[in-house]
């Protein structure tokens, strides 16, 4: 008794304890939720935009059961518009646009061989009939569910040909039951239709979405996150040991360019570990004569790529066309330059080198020289490609200011006197009295 009596008390301290915290936990989960709604409304504006353009979109679709009129003329078909809402309006306008096409082509298709097998298997009597829609049914979702691994049905059409089974399949089966089958799949189509067309309008003409200028963005942003991983790590490159608290690097700094290659997502999946590469190689090795000649070279590729990089991220967000456009154009900028000299110095390095060194000694070096040489030459596509985006985009060419010289200065020892040499005319020479 004496135990049943310690754990009936301790049951109900725990309940109690429980209904004592409830309100807390509560209290701390409004201010989790709202301070997360907080953070995704000041990330993105435009998301809560997109909420109340839905909200707006399903109370224009509403009316088909608020009014009597457009009721008595849809019925119960009318539901159909607010389900076309929730599943294809997207966030952005290509999004919301490709599954409205999608619903409504798949709904048309799929509604004309609705219609064409029910009148097929009617003519196959009152006992056929049932078996030749089941037949046609298994065929068709059978068929359709198969094409839908496809890669390109799957990444273009998966959604219509979702709706495709589903809408073929209801009026399959509904119209053995219906017998005013053509004004069902009216019904349905035309419910559908505004409901999609709704979706569009108010997504084109209410604070638009476009995916174009979030791809743009997104290029420009990653671009310039690798041009500052590229330029903070020049500095880390083929450092001796010690040298990290001379030049007083820290950790934190370190981690944050680091953070700027891994968030870059144009490289969510590199061939090679570029971080492990290059920072541990040139972390683990002893100091040498050869890493100490390529080591200038080094640093000048990576932080010379990095601010190529960012000339181009901002040519791409100012959509002006850039000054470092190919390999082969004569307008490059200085830093393609730099960091192109610096690669021919470090073949002519590595060229030049002796062959009597300790190959478990120097192999690191020549990792590190061969990433680095890549990545020069992954420079210069990515600024072929940004120039070819310049011309196809037509973007504007930066101005460029001009200083017209009238003549031409010339110093002389003497502070005082001041020759100005004008052209097509004599000397001219003036005395100034400073004192």
């Amino acid at each position: 008794m004496e135990m049943n009596n310690s754990q009936n008390q301790e049951t109900k301290k725990t309940v109690v304890n429980f209904i004592m915290s409830m309100p807390g936990k509560l209290k701390s989960s409004v201010v989790e939720t709202m301070k997360t709604t907080k953070k995704i409304g000041e990330d993105d504006p435009r998301k809560i935009v997109h909420a109340m353009k839905v909200g707006f979109a399903l109370t224009l679709v509403s009316l088909f059961y608020y009014f009597r009129p457009l009721y008595d003329g849809f019925g119960q078909a009318g539901m159909w518009a607010i389900l076309t809402v929730v599943v294809v309006f997207e966030f952005t306008v290509g999004g919301t646009l490709s599954k409205c096409l999608n619903r409504g082509f798949a709904t048309l298709l799929a509604g004309a061989l609705g219609i064409g097998a029910e009148y097929f298997a009617s003519l196959c009597g009152e006992k056929g009939e049932p078996v030749i829609l089941g037949l046609m049914v298994f065929f068709l979702a059978t068929a359709s569910t198969f094409t839908r691994f496809f890669p390109n049905v799957k990444r273009r059409y998966d959604y219509g040909v979702l709706i495709f089974i589903l809408t073929f399949s209801l009026v399959a089966v509904s119209g053995f039951r219906v017998t005013q089958i053509l004004q069902l799949a009216h019904q349905r189509l035309s419910t559908i239709l505004i409901g999609g067309a709704t979706c569009m309008v108010i997504s084109i003409f209410v604070c638009p979405v476009w995916a174009g200028q979030d791809l743009h963005n997104l290029v420009a942003l990653n671009i310039e996150k690798l041009g500052a991983f590229l330029e903070g790590f020049g500095g880390e490159i083929l450092m001796y040991p010690g040298d990290e608290n001379s030049k007083g690097s820290t950790k934190n700094d370190e981690k944050s360019f680091l953070q700027s290659y891994k968030k870059a997502c144009l490289i969510r999946k590199p061939r090679r570990n570029l971080w492990q590469i290059l920072h541990g190689g040139s972390r683990l090795m002893a100091s040498s004569e050869l890493q100490m000649r390529i080591q200038q070279p080094c640093i000048k590729m990576s932080t010379e790529s990095g601010k190529a990089l960012k000339e181009l991220s901002l040519a791409i967000k100012k959509m002006t066309c850039p000054s470092s456009s190919s390999s082969s154009s004569s307008s490059s900028s200085a830093h393609t330059q730099n960091y192109r000299a610096a690669t021919d110095d470090l073949k002519n390095i590595l060229q030049n080198s002796s062959s009597k060194a300790d190959l478990q000694e120097i192999m690191p070096l020549l990792v590190i020289a061969s990433v680095l040489i890549d990545i020069t030459s992954f420079v210069d596509k990515i600024a072929l490609s940004v120039h070819e985006l310049s011309q196809k985009a037509c973007f504007k060419k930066p101005k460029v200011t001009s200083i017209l010289h009238r003549g031409i200065i010339k110093p002389v020892d003497h502070v005082a006197d001041v020759v100005v040499e004008v052209d097509g005319g004599s000397p001219e020479k003036k005395k100034n009295n400073l004192t």
